[in-house]
């Protein structure tokens, strides 16, 4: 018998859902693409999305919509600055919020210049920012994030619990992040979604920490997957990914596992 199967069998309370999400275009994308200094330009503090990047949220909105993904996403965790948080409202958000709704909206009129109505936080998953999932650190002034007091003025129904730091204490203007920390980071992150019950998670994020974080995880993979996973990021793409847990992290069973009765047991009823 040959035991090289090409595929695999999991449990399937060993499994997760998770949807990768890259932000839709900052203006710091169109200003690196007509000059790769512009990166480093300070204006471009914490970037926003663009005209355009507002019009990729409205369409990747309305394909998770069409398709049901919206009904089924049971967290939604964002990374902590602006490009990301209003791409994330935007496409796992609810409807526009008018005054006469309860609850705080997940975005304020016009947050970060955007000129766009409030998104309500009503009939839609709860949202987490985390620090974890930032993109790569240091010298970028656009990858710098703003206070967290400004961050919850502007979007008041996503929960901010878990950063500690009000001020960015973890971007430096004279240090860059290396390629295989932003791995490790990633990975590490990806390991603590264990440790959320949830089994079906929506994570947007960026191009960089995306693209490192998968680059190691294919090193595992078929050169066929391993492609598939490297493939890199376009603004506002998203990807579905099954989140395996092959070290235990996990504990619980299926709900539709049923332990069954052996026939010594059976012929005792």
């Amino acid at each position: 018998m040959d035991t090289g199967a090409g595929t695999a069998l999991y449990p399937l309370h060993r499994c997760k859902t998770i949807y990768l999400v890259r932000h839709a275009q900052g203006v710091h994308n169109v200003e690196g693409h007509k000059d790769v200094r512009a990166y480093l330009s300070p204006a471009l503090l914490d970037a926003q999305l663009t005209p355009l990047g507002w019009s990729q949220v409205d369409c990747l909105r309305e394909h998770v919509t069409k398709c049901g993904l919206a009904k089924k996403i049971e967290l939604v965790i964002t990374s902590p600055l602006l490009r990301t948080m209003q791409t994330a409202v935007g496409v796992f958000g609810g409807g526009n919020y008018t005054d006469e709704v309860s609850g705080s909206p997940l975005m304020v009129e016009g947050a970060g210049h955007s000129g766009r109505q409030a998104i309500s936080s009503l009939n839609c998953p709860p949202f987490l920012a985390l620090e974890a999932c930032r993109e790569r650190l240091g010298v970028n002034p656009c990858d710098k994030r703003s206070s967290i007091t400004k961050c919850r003025t502007l979007f008041p129904a996503i929960d901010f619990s878990l950063i500690e730091n009000d001020e960015d204490v973890l971007w430096e203007p004279d240090v860059r992040e290396t390629r295989e920390a932003v791995a490790a980071r990633g990975m590490k992150f990806i390991d603590w979604l264990w440790t959320r019950e949830e089994k079906e998670i929506a994570i947007v994020s960026h191009w960089g920490f995306l693209r490192h974080t998968l680059n190691m995880y294919g090193k595992e993979c078929h050169p066929t997957v391993a492609q598939e996973l490297n493939k890199q990021f376009a603004n506002c793409e998203l990807r579905s990914m099954v989140l395996v847990d092959r070290r235990m992290l996990g504990s619980d069973t299926h709900t539709c596992n049923f332990p069954g009765m052996d026939v010594g047991e059976a012929s005792k009823n």
